[in-house]
């Protein structure tokens, strides 16, 4: 049993100390562990342990484990979770058995076996050890009264860390549903019983909003956190953050106050092209990414979006079904996925192809961006019966694609994606049209499951496109590891 126990903790990264054989053929990359912060502690191994707590939501390859496909470890794997599984991605431009595990999420035709599920549930839950362990030390008196560091940037670091493990506890509930809540560090195998259990959906729900509310108290009113180092997590990140929970409860007047609350702030807008808040060469100089992954190329140990990769290997390709959604003379479409030359430019940062095959290529992951959060806020809208408020946000998104021009350099046609305000459609129509929109401006953003799922539409629109969904397929399977690991106490999500 106690084999069986700690296997269960390294397999989930509920503990960062060491002394503990893992799974992994060697530590993920980065990891500051718990004895290092104590036997070391300065205010650059506290600020790489922060740094550290970013690391799994890169794309970057193998930052836990060494090719671990069977392991669904090899990147973050959202891209399967949310764009294959909703129809608007296919694993490859050639449909084969490579990786057949994907095409089992594609098809809803997985069991709790399947890598992808443990693959993102290893990544949330590192993330969440690594918060812990941050959170636990920037809160230690004794520890942080021997390091320099002045209060500003310990409240800023705490700030970053409440946010992030927010983050990752919001991956894995809409993913799961109840998953074991932990906030500390664990110590020993006792603590690891108290743990191997699930936690209700609600008490999820319930430390992601205190965390968040941390987050906001701890960081400056500012846009960037650190002038020095934009990507950090910002108060605007926070709110944004706080705005979405609300949309995903659908509070919609909370929606509206913390999409309020942002915008008075004056720190984002539409970027004048729909391109620029993906384009490598514009990365925290434009004015929409509100909360990004920022990869770097030619670092060691690596930092960059090793997503490239598989896409030079053939993966990543558009449906059908997503290419035809798109309204004719939508620019938006080919800086999403240019289909002739099989280029997904919003996630390779160009529109040239260069990084194509390149694991360490530069281009951001973008986790919320301006746009998004303008289009909670019109559903919101929408939702309490306000239509033409709503209509007028979707339409300050549609101008602003229709002012952008071609892929080719060619102007959009002025017709192209007339507004919707004032044309008298109902509350279901205008929520029609706010899901359209989503679809569209967001393709490949890795935000469509998660979406059909909270509109209670999934079951319609997946089985139309010939996938086996089923209504339990709301939440994935709990990985079976994890259960057989746990000796039976995490139970598994009904219907696997």
């Amino acid at each position: 049993m106690k084999k069986s126990i700690l296997k269960f903790l390294t397999v989930v990264c509920f503990i960062a100390f060491s002394g503990c054989d893992s799974y992994l053929d060697e530590d993920p990359i980065g990891l500051i562990t718990k004895d290092r912060i104590d036997t070391e502690p300065t205010a650059a191994s506290i600020i790489s342990s922060v740094n550290s707590t970013y690391q799994l939501l890169s794309r970057t390859l193998n930052v836990i484990g060494q090719w671990n496909w069977d392991q669904g470890t090899i990147t973050r794997n959202d891209f399967l979770l949310q764009d294959i599984a909703s129809g608007d991605m296919q694993k490859k431009w050639n449909p084969d058995g490579d990786q057949a595990w994907m095409d089992e999420v594609a098809a809803f035709n997985f069991t709790s076996m399947n890598p992808g599920f443990n693959g993102i549930w290893s990544y949330d839950y590192e993330g969440i050890s690594r918060a812990n362990q941050a959170i636990t030390t920037l809160n230690n008196s004794e520890v942080m009264s021997s390091v320099d560091m002045d209060g500003a940037t310990k409240d800023r670091l705490l700030g970053e860390v409440y946010f992030l493990r927010a983050f990752y506890y919001f991956d894995l509930v809409n993913n799961f549903g109840g998953v074991p809540l932990l906030t500390e560090p664990l110590q020993d195998f006792s603590d690891a019983y108290q743990v191997a259990k699930r936690s209700t959906q609600q008490e999820i729900w319930a430390q992601i909003t205190a965390d968040l509310q941390e987050s906001v108290s701890l960081l400056a009113e500012q846009k960037y956190s650190s002038n020095a180092e934009p990507w950090r997590v910002s108060i605007g990140a926070a709110i944004a953050m706080q705005a979405k929970v609300n949309l995903f409860q659908q509070n919609w007047n909370e929606v509206i106050n913390k999409v309020n609350q942002l915008q008075g702030y004056n720190f984002y807008s539409l970027d004048n092209n729909y391109f620029d808040p993906f384009d490598v060469n514009k990365e925290y100089q434009e004015n929409e990414v509100i909360f990004s992954y920022d990869h770097v190329s030619g670092l060691t140990p690596s930092k960059g979006n090793g997503l490239s990769a598989l896409m030079g290997w053939g993966f990543l390709a558009p449906t059908q079904n997503f290419v035809d959604a798109f309204e004719e003379n939508d620019p938006r479409l080919e800086y999403t996925v240019q289909v002739a030359q099989q280029q997904q430019h919003k996630l390779l940062g160009t529109t040239d192809g260069r990084y194509k095959g390149n694991e360490d290529s530069p281009g951001n992951k973008v986790y919320i961006r301006y746009a998004d959060v303008l289009l909670w806020k019109a559903e919101a809208f929408i939702e309490n019966g306000e239509i033409e408020k709503g209509l007028a946000i979707i339409d300050q998104i549609r101008t602003r694609a229709r002012n952008t021009p071609k892929i080719d350099g060619s102007a959009t046609p002025s017709n192209a994606l007339p507004n919707y305000a004032g044309t008298g459609v109902s509350k279901a129509e205008a929520l029609q049209i706010l899901r359209h929109e989503r679809r569209v401006e967001l393709g490949f953003e890795s935000q469509r499951f998660n979406d059909l799922k909270r509109w209670g539409i999934a079951e319609d629109v997946l089985t139309n496109l010939g996938k086996n969904y089923q209504s339990y397929n709301s939440l994935y399977p709990i990985p079976q590891g994890e259960i057989d690991r746990s000796g039976g106490q995490i139970e598994q999500n009904p219907g696997y």
